[in-house]
């Protein structure tokens, strides 16, 4: 039995399997089994994939929501710890897995999450959001179901008991972490697990996502609600806040607008939602809204060297300009 197993979930990531995958071979476990669950990728994704040792688990695009694709992956799982990750993550140390299953040592802790941070092409916006759901200080156990699927741990016997809400449009970690909780089992967030997480967006892009996940809280807490006023208030909170980190990093003047732009996208999104819902319980609305004070001083550097990656290549038989229109 392998240490853990690793379920990916991908369609059309040509850009981005490899640079995981790759990481995933610099970790310091080695024994691991890698599943991709494909959801009709027509582009290089399944061939990139197949030059490493992984177990491809495809489900036609039909047939596709976040939870189904989870459990087909989790299903084929056979260690009993199950990482799942997102296709465009990469993990920045060496001693990612070890440090994301760790928490699983507590037969208490049902799920463990670890650190995001953005890439390159990632909104300012996109950075300060990561930042606010991901600190920088770990936290054994949380007394809120809050986590995140792009970079998590969970046991696969409690997954046997509960598999995931095939039905929900998204949030399908959190529903999870809610049900775990409800059975007595915690969520642990480990911030030396650190991946980047990149998201090439449109604005059309991010009110989606933000709406998708809106929609999908509602059904997870169906007498909860965000008000027009939430959006007004929260817009301006994180504008103001987004905009005294950019004046301090000096780029102010080129992100300004973009700023306004993301966080509109992002709240007016989450209004509409949440339209037809009550209340937020107030630590999921600090969780997932509400700027973190500025740390006083910044986490002190891990002794770990961070891995180096080089962009792999797409193999030649399958490469964009080959495939069909």
């Amino acid at each position: 039995m392998p240490v853990c197993s690793i379920v990916i979930r991908a369609y059309n990531e040509e850009k981005h399997i490899g640079r995981l995958l790759s990481g995933i071979t610099h970790q310091t476990i080695a024994d691991v089994q890698i599943i991709l669950v494909d959801s009709g990728s027509t582009d290089s994704t399944v061939a990139i994939a197949r030059t490493y040792p992984v177990e491809v688990v495809s489900i036609r695009p039909q047939e596709f929501t976040f939870g189904r694709s989870l459990n087909l992956g989790v299903a084929a799982a056979r260690a009993e710890r199950v990482v799942i990750a997102s296709a465009h993550v990469y993990p920045v140390y060496p001693d990612w897995l070890e440090r994301l299953i760790e928490p699983l040592d507590d037969p208490q802790i049902a799920l463990a999450y670890g650190k995001q941070r953005g890439a390159e092409t990632s909104h300012f916006s996109e950075h300060q959001v990561f930042q606010q759901w991901f600190p920088d200080h770990s936290v054994h156990r949380q007394p809120h179901p809050f986590c995140n699927n792009a970079n998590a741990a969970i046991r696969r016997a409690l997954w046997e008991q509960q598999p995931y809400d095939e039905l929900i449009p998204a949030l399908e970690d959190l529903d999870w972490a809610r049900r775990a909780a409800a059975l007595g089992c915690g969520v642990s967030y480990v911030a030396e697990a650190e991946i980047i997480h990149v998201h090439q967006e449109t604005w059309r892009g991010v009110y989606n996502r933000y709406r998708r996940e809106g929609m999908a809280f509602k059904q997870i807490y169906p007498q909860e609600q965000f008000h027009f006023m939430d959006f007004w208030r929260l817009w301006r909170a994180n504008v103001r806040a987004d905009w005294r980190a950019a004046a301090r990093q000096g780029l102010w003047l080129r992100e300004a607008g973009r700023i306004m732009r993301f966080r509109f996208s992002q709240f007016w999104g989450t209004y509409q939602g949440y339209r037809q819902s009550g209340p937020l319980t107030w630590p999921l609305k600090q969780a997932f809204y509400y700027p973190r004070p500025l740390a006083e001083q910044p986490p002190a550097p891990r002794p770990v060297e961070p891995i180096r990656y080089t962009a792999p290549p797409v193999p030649k038989e399958d490469t964009p300009d080959d495939r069909p229109a």
